[in-house]
């Protein structure tokens, strides 16, 4: 028997960080989209736990206890006194290490996966609360849909979406550490007032009524200036996606992803097209959103 959970990429609509807390996390008003690129997280009993990962950059995913799936099963099973006995396969289809929380993804669907294979009969709550001690982007991934979260980003509050929007992502070559990125922006804000975070009305107004244009008026991330210090080349993709029609663009997270809004399908493939055309990025892919978070399928 095995049990395949898919689970979806993230993009974040608004990231406003605050000033560095005590414990070295930020303070986040993180609202997060789920978009249609998806893994896959397989599950099936085995003698002890392993990871295999097949799909674009699967050589640049970890298949030790480090990784955030392998990390989940161990602790859903230390919680209800069984051994890990589980072999996961990812079948990786969003970017790695590219700000689209793909390992995050793969802890909340391994979680699911291994409480329907091991019949736990974990509550959400339950669930949730092991996804928020993987990492503060594990929540959202099992919940999928538009949420704000606050904390550090794990408590999540579920943001009504009005229609589809419409996304091209530009993936990079290699990938930006997200702690550096948070670094550079301590960095960078090193002696200056850092507001306290909070999410646009504006915005979650926009994506309430599914208005792309005012979406777009709205879109921020705080890390941005950071992660363009620290891979100045993205400016030119972003240029680049801007310039062939995108109503919008930034970072995607950490980085080094980009994210371009754009009006419609149609349009997205002519982003995507344009960004491939103009060598700024090693791949682009079209998705749509909000998506579902992590179900068995």
């Amino acid at each position: 028997m095995s049990v395949t959970v898919r689970v979806p990429a993230k993009v974040n609509v608004q990231l406003a960080v605050g000033a560095p807390r005590p414990d070295g996390f930020h303070d986040l008003a993180n609202v997060f989209l789920a978009v249609g690129l998806y893994d896959e997280v397989t599950v099936t009993p085995a003698d002890a736990l392993t990871v295999t990962c097949s799909g674009p950059d699967a050589a640049q995913v970890p298949l030790d206890a480090t990784n955030l799936a392998a990390r989940a099963a161990i602790a859903l099973a230390e919680r209800h006194g069984i051994a890990p006995g589980v072999h996961i396969h990812i079948s990786k289809d969003i970017p790695v290490a590219g700000g689209m929380a793909g390992g995050s993804a793969d802890g909340a669907a391994a979680l699911v996966a291994c409480d329907a294979l091991w019949s736990t009969g974990a509550t959400r709550d339950e669930l949730l609360a092991i996804c928020a001690e993987l990492g503060s982007d594990v929540p959202f991934s099992l919940v999928g849909g538009a949420a704000l979260g606050t904390g550090r980003g794990e408590q999540l509050t579920p943001v009504e979406t009005g229609g589809t929007f419409h996304w091209v992502f530009a993936v990079a070559d290699g990938g930006l550490s997200t702690p550096a990125v948070y670094g550079e922006f301590d960095r960078l804000t090193a002696g200056t007032d850092v507001p306290v975070p909070e999410a646009s009305p504006a915005l979650l107004d926009a994506l309430r009524s599914g208005d792309a244009t005012a979406l777009a008026e709205a879109l921020s991330n705080d890390l941005q200036l950071a992660a363009l210090s620290l891979r100045p080349s993205l400016a030119d993709t972003l240029a680049a996606g801007t310039g062939a029609g995108a109503l919008a663009a930034l970072v995607s997270g950490s980085g080094p992803t980009t994210a371009f809004l754009v009006a419609d399908a149609e349009t997205a493939r002519k982003v995507a097209d344009a960004l491939l055309a103009s060598g700024t990025c090693r791949t682009a892919r079209v998705a749509e959103s909000p998506a579902p978070g992590a179900t068995v399928v």
